[in-house]
């Protein structure tokens, strides 16, 4: 400062010498001291602000230095405000949470708020059992800083075990089975003496069960026995017993109030003790799935595990004395005689069938083998449980059965149509020969209206065996009751009344809406019929989900969406004993000449071909449900619901051309060639398909082949196929009394028409006639 002091002086001078005026060497000097000040003035300003960020410390550092994977660290300020945290407090706290204000559960907040106290005080504080979610935290706060005036937050999680949860856990799982084959008992009891958990081998030991659910709560003193000499005994095991020794684990040595894990073993008394190895015997035999007991030499029982109980069918606390008081009284004597025989003879086995007493008589197997070094035990007795096996044979017979009579019923039907189609015909064409008036015409109706009635009961049948021929529609089961009703309200009569209910949410199922409409109409005329004084008559539908299928427990529903149908009643009910034949044709109830006993097989076959099941409950006196599941219809695409085709319109029965006629049955094929050529057309005719090819090679031309399906030799599809060969575009006609559709499968040809059996000779005309269309719009178009 000195030196530009001088400095200035000596300019001032020089400028004064120069100039000789004072007043500009004044000016420069006011100047000059200006410019000094100011620089003088700036250099502090500088230094100041130098020295004011060296004094505030660098958080980006400090965060950086407090990150760790293990302990979640805040730093806050005298004010209470957050100045810095890492990331682990911010994943523990849900954010940076500024302390003590954390989602802590319970009392949290109030600790950690004392423990900052503590620590603005003594330079300290501590919180322990903190919880934040799952999480278990203790905290430890510290005073801190140049002037002490910040807390560090330290929050560290606390490894949590749950002995009494674990053991909960192990006790029924492979940890307690595998204690269990080594002879431990362990059983968890709570400060009240009373069972919470225990491992299998003690559930059997002490109650004779392996399912904990039953017995929990429990308290377990009444389930041992002290004798005289102190020695511990399972009280169920009564004389017989193996003492134990037991060993009290308490969970918690300072606290009374904890439960207590007691593990027990057999104790060994020596090679005299006969019982030990009889127990284990027993310990093991209840694990087994087979029903095994042991008898000593007087023919007594020792023991039967649980699947010899229930495969003998004994109640609680029946247990019989002697092996003969399960069996029948005429199986008495050969099985004690084989249990004797055994007994003292050498270890081996034998069978012997016998009916148990108290089921339905049918023999079951036994199996009785002579044991050895068992204590007491000297014949070990094996019986299968045979219910279930006897259930699923009985509904296997059933189901042959009823496969058996549909195909029976079927192969029936088609030949009865034939004999049907032929005397159809030969009234069809007598009553062209004849007009209402002459003597024979009312003879001629009343055959060919028996020939109709014997035509529907060859189409039941069809039905039952699931061969006729169906027309399914994508239909609403609401709409088809809706166009049944107001027949139904005349079939019942006026002293029944009908209910109907539809629930919501149905789906759309695929189905013969005119097969449906005769359900509904079968079961509600026996529904009327089992009502003879009035009654109701209720119709349901409502959805029912897989999951709802699954609950119902069915063997033969598979889970999927259905759309149900109720038809229920509250008459007389059907009997036990009739209620599993009700499907069978032919069988019925009614009197004699009042039904045909194929109104519900009938009913049957159409739900079985339309994908679906029918089950029927009932109660003698309380009336009978049929329930109906119809798989709901699913498409790749939303497909509408449509509705019926219209009608087509009806074809002429005249015509012209050639046709090529294949029939093995005479009479058809007589009748049929008598009504083509009436018709206007060129028959040709041929017993088989062999001929027929023969016949096609011969012809000049052919406008039409009308053949059978199934005939001897050669059937139709063959011969079509090998004449489509030389002509694609032949039109084809096929009969049958098969179902159409079991016929396409098998068929598999294109652009084919189909009339079923039996038809009158204008049904044969109008198809014959429309097969001839199809055949010339298919050449427009092709």
């Amino acid at each position: 400062m000195g030196l530009l002091g001088g400095l200035a002086l000596l300019s001032v001078g020089l400028l004064f010498w120069a100039t000789r005026d004072m007043v500009i060497a004044a000016g420069f000097l006011a100047g000059l001291a200006v410019a000094v000040g100011g620089v003088l003035l700036a250099r502090r300003l500088f230094s100041a602000s130098v020295a004011g960020e060296a004094a505030l410390p660098d958080w980006t550092m400090l965060r950086q230095a407090v990150n760790h994977d293990d302990v979640a660290i805040a730093v806050t300020d005298r004010a209470g405000r957050m100045v810095c945290a890492n990331d682990l407090f911010a994943t523990w706290m849900g954010g940076f949470v500024t302390p003590p204000g954390l989602p802590l559960e319970g009392r949290g907040a109030e600790t950690l708020k004392n423990a900052g106290r503590a620590a603005w005080r003594d330079g300290e504080g501590r919180a322990d059992g903190l919880v934040v979610g799952p999480l278990h935290l203790n905290a430890q706060v510290t005073r801190t800083g140049q002037a002490e005036d910040y807390l560090v937050w330290r929050f560290a999680a606390v490894e949590r075990l749950d002995l009494v949860s674990e053991i909960l856990r192990h006790l029924g799982g492979p940890a307690g089975r595998t204690l269990g084959q080594a002879g431990v008992m362990v059983a968890l009891v709570s400060a009240e003496g009373r069972l919470r958990a225990a491992n299998q081998a003690f559930l059997l030991r002490a109650l004779g069960e392996d399912d904990a659910r039953h017995y929990n709560g429990r308290d377990v003193a009444p389930m041992l026995r002290i004798d005289d000499g102190g020695a511990l005994y399972f009280a169920r095991e009564g004389e017989r017993a193996t003492p134990l020794r037991m060993l009290q684990i308490p969970l918690a040595p300072a606290d009374s109030n904890t439960p207590v894990l007691l593990a027990m073993l057999d104790e060994e008394i020596g090679p005299a003790d006969r019982g030990t190895a009889q127990a284990y015997v027993e310990t093991l035999l209840s694990l087994l799935p087979f029903g095994l007991a042991l008898v000593d030499r007087d023919g007594r029982f020792l023991y039967m595990n649980r699947a010899f109980v229930r495969a003998a069918s004994l109640g609680d606390g029946k247990m019989p004395r002697y092996p003969g008081d399960i069996v029948v009284g005429e199986d008495k004597g050969p099985l004690a005689d084989m249990i004797r025989r055994h007994s003292s003879g050498q270890q081996v086995g034998g069978d012997l069938s016998i009916r148990l007493a108290g089921q339905s008589g049918e023999p079951v197997s036994m199996r009785v083998v002579g044991v050895r070094g068992l204590g007491e035990a000297a014949v070990l007795l094996s019986l299968k449980d045979s219910s279930e096996e006897s259930r699923l044979k009985r509904q296997v017979a059933q189901a042959s059965k009823m496969q058996a009579v549909g195909q029976l019923a079927g192969g029936v039907a088609h030949d009865f149509n034939n004999i049907l189609t032929a005397i159809l015909g030969a009234c069809d064409l007598m009553l062209m020969r004849h007009t209402p008036g002459d003597s024979d015409y009312d003879d001629i109706q009343q055959i060919r209206s028996n020939a109709n009635r014997a035509a529907s009961l060859t189409r039941q049948l069809l039905a039952f065996s699931r061969q006729q021929t169906l027309r399914p529609q994508i239909l609403q089961l609401p709409d088809v009751i809706s166009e049944v009703s107001h027949l139904l309200k005349r079939l019942i009569g006026e002293t029944v009344t009908l209910s109907v209910h539809h629930g919501r949410g149905l789906g759309a199922v695929r189905a013969d809406p005119g097969q449906l409409e005769q359900v509904i109409m079968n079961l509600a005329v026996n529904a009327r019929d089992a009502m003879p004084g009035g009654g109701t008559l209720t119709i349901e539908t409502y959805p029912v989900s897989a999951a709802d299928v699954r609950q119902m427990g069915n063997e033969f529903m598979p889970a999927a969406d259905y759309c149900a149908l109720k038809v229920s009643d509250t008459g007389t009910g059907i009997a036990p004993d009739v209620l599993p034949k009700i499907f069978e044709p032919f069988f019925t109830t009614k009197d004699v000449g009042k039904g045909t006993g194929l109104g519900l097989s009938t009913v049957y076959g159409i739900i079985k071909q339309s994908a679906g099941f029918i089950f029927a409950d009932s109660q003698p006196g309380q009336g009978t449900s049929f329930t109906i599941y119809l798989p709901v219809h699913r498409s790749g695409s939303d497909t509408p619901v449509v509705a019926a085709p219209p009608p087509k319109p009806k074809k002429s029965q005249w015509g012209s051309g050639t046709i090529l006629l294949v029939e093995d049955e005479d009479m058809v094929r007589a009748v049929a060639e008598r009504a083509l050529t009436r018709a206007g057309y060129t028959v040709v005719t041929a017993s088989q398909g062999e001929e027929g090819l023969e016949r096609f090679a011969q012809m000049d031309k052919v406008d039409l082949i009308i053949s059978d399906v199934v005939m001897p030799t050669m059937d139709g599809p063959a011969m079509v196929r090998a004449l489509r060969a030389k002509r694609p575009d032949l039109p084809v006609l096929f009969m049958s009394g098969y179902a159409e559709e079991q016929l396409r499968q098998s068929i598999n040809i294109d652009d084919v028409a189909f009339l079923p059996k039996p038809f009158s000779v204008a049904q044969l005309a109008e198809a014959t006639s429309a097969a001839l269309d199809d055949a010339v719009h298919r050449a427009k178009n092709g």
